[in-house]
């Protein structure tokens, strides 16, 4: 009689039903963790992505956990709140770090993931940040994530027991293209996943915003068909 497989380790992955998350969430299953996807609906602008991240974790297998964050009461940013989403220009010119940038997304996300990992046992969470080719968000760098992850074995009961957390980032050095390649690789339907800041309420694409842009020409340099539906 063949003795019984060891249980995967639990991961919970960030999952906002975007193409990258989507990445991340495959790469955590390649590296023989068992991901438990979390998406935070924070009230925004693109809505569709939460429709999203379900089609991904239903073609994955796996049970998606959605949890209430409304960031529209704080504001400040053109995912939450009456603020234009730039359209049609290049990356350096609406300055470093542009209107879509949402105060404190990160850290809140992070923080639900944490909870919601120490409930589960699992000591590792995923999530998709990238540092090559984003919008200069601030709360995507690596050493935001370190400093992140060294509050978080300070703040939980789990790691002052010793079981330290680790927030993996296999993204952050990938430009969009390798990304894509290494999901395509992987077997990510990205016909699933939408990425634009503001996609109707179909999952359209408007093509324009700064999202759909670095999305756009990721496909191009990887020489992988670009499945977006647009507007």
């Amino acid at each position: 009689m063949n003795a019984a497989s060891p249980k995967k380790p639990i991961a919970v992955v960030l999952l906002s039903g975007g193409l990258d998350s989507a990445t991340a969430m495959a790469m955590a299953r390649d590296a023989d963790f068992d991901p438990r996807p979390l998406a935070v609906d924070y009230g925004q602008r693109h809505s569709s992505e939460l429709a999203a991240a379900a089609r991904v974790a239903k073609a994955a297998g796996v049970p998606l956990k959605v949890l209430p964050m409304d960031l529209r009461a704080i504001g400040g940013s053109a995912l939450t709140d009456d603020i234009a989403v730039p359209e049609g220009e290049s990356l350096e010119e609406h300055g470093d770090i542009p209107v879509t940038y949402v105060p404190a997304r990160n850290t809140v996300m992070l923080s639900l993931a944490l909870g919601y990992a120490e409930v589960l046992g699992a000591g590792d969470i995923f999530i998709g940040v990238n540092a090559v080719d984003y919008s200069g968000y601030p709360d995507c760098r690596p050493e935001y994530i370190e400093a992140y992850e060294t509050m978080a074995n300070l703040a939980t009961k789990a790691a002052v027991e010793g079981r330290r957390l680790k927030i993996h980032t296999p993204l952050i050095d990938l430009t969009k293209a390798e990304i894509i390649s290494e999901g395509t690789r992987l077997g990510v339907d990205y016909a699933l996943t939408v990425s634009c800041y503001q996609a109707d309420t179909d999952g359209r694409a408007c093509g324009r915003c700064d999202s759909c842009q670095i999305r756009r020409a990721g496909f191009e340099a990887a020489a992988v068909p670009d499945p977006t539906r647009y507007r």
